[in-house]
């Protein structure tokens, strides 16, 4: 067993939400992340998926920094990282490094890419000597598949493919021990998210870096993903390894989930259950009592609305799953809601 680099103990960011113009008054709060922890192994990749709007973009934001939490805590390498500030924080940005959704606009279209990939050498001098820089970002675009002679060019000479290359040797750039990777092919071509897929793993094994990899589409994350944690609502509500998410899950929503992905082969696709949810997410400024799921899950009961049930391992199952009447499956249901 490898040791935690990364630990979220019951992590908590609320949005305050305000009426008035002059005199604002809070009204309520949005509650994107709402009790969340899971640990981060070194050399780990950690998928976190989800629906749109359940939290995995405000998580990413909470786990750089980049957002103080409203509860909860951060530890890297047992140090807390929301307590930082000052210099603590920007020694701790070397080790923790964000790779953006959309490659369209992470990138300055004002910067060259030799000052793109530059720049953190420049926020934190002592990682390279100025006579050295240009030569290490050389390095750094030939290392993710770029030509380093492109190295004067603008974003906008660039497709989106090699763009989100950039963001990742920017990333790369301060040999980080974590890199967070916020829905980073969702906005390419499937042929070329293969490609940044790929060059994320060859990485990995090169350096030993350790993801943290949101994403939203199911066959993207068990492509690289050693471990996944299901998210709705603001919660997690079943994390284990990727056989047992994919070929074991005991969450109805997680069952939802992977029933929809589409199956190439039409025999299998012909007698694939579909389960269909009915109705819209709930609000995460007022989620329903008990479990959040409830409102939408074919197996809800009384107790369900009364109980908020905990991320635990249930009787029957091999990893933790956040519902009372968890049930090991083999991927698909026959019930329909």
């Amino acid at each position: 067993m490898t040791e935690n680099i990364l630990e979220v103990r019951d992590l908590v960011k609320h949005y305050p939400v305000t009426r008035g113009v002059v005199f604002k008054k809070t009204i309520g709060h949005v509650k994107a992340v709402d009790g969340v922890s899971f640990e981060l192994r070194q050399g780990e990749t950690l998928g976190v998926v989800g629906e749109s709007g359940c939290g995995k973009s405000t998580l990413a934001r909470v786990l750089m920094n980049l957002e103080k939490p409203t509860a909860g805590n951060v530890l890297y390498k047992g140090q807390d990282i929301s307590k930082l500030s000052g210099g603590g924080l920007r020694r701790l940005r070397r080790q923790i490094q964000l790779v953006m959704q959309d490659p369209y606009t992470s990138l300055n279209p004002r910067m060259t890419v030799g000052d793109l990939i530059g720049e953190p050498f420049e926020i934190h001098p002592e990682v390279a000597p100025k006579g050295s820089r240009r030569r290490k970002v050389k390095e750094l675009l030939d290392l993710v598949g770029l030509n380093p002679e492109h190295i004067n060019r603008y974003p906008h000479q660039f497709s989106g493919g090699q763009r989100q290359r950039i963001g990742i040797a920017r990333a790369l750039a301060l040999r980080p021990e974590i890199i967070v990777c916020d829905e980073p092919v969702s906005a390419l071509d499937v042929s070329i998210q293969a490609q940044v897929m790929n060059l994320l793993e060859q990485l990995q094994s090169e350096f030993g870096l350790a993801y943290v990899f949101i994403a939203h589409d199911l066959s993207v994350v068990r492509h690289l993903s050693d471990r996944v944690a299901v998210m709705y609502l603001g919660k997690i509500v079943e994390i284990g390894t990727e056989d047992e998410i994919y070929e074991r899950p005991t969450h109805p929503y997680t069952q939802a989930l992977l029933s929809a992905v589409p199956v190439p082969d039409p025999t299998v696709r012909q007698n694939k259950a579909i389960i269909r949810l009915t109705g819209d997410v709930p609000s995460p400024a007022d989620p329903p009592s008990g479990c959040r799921f409830r409102t939408r899950c074919w197996k809800a009961q009384d107790i369900c609305a009364q109980q908020v049930p905990l991320l635990q391992i249930r009787q029957g199952s091999d990893h933790p799953s956040a519902c009372h009447f968890a049930e090991k499956r083999e991927i698909v249901a026959t019930h329909e809601a």
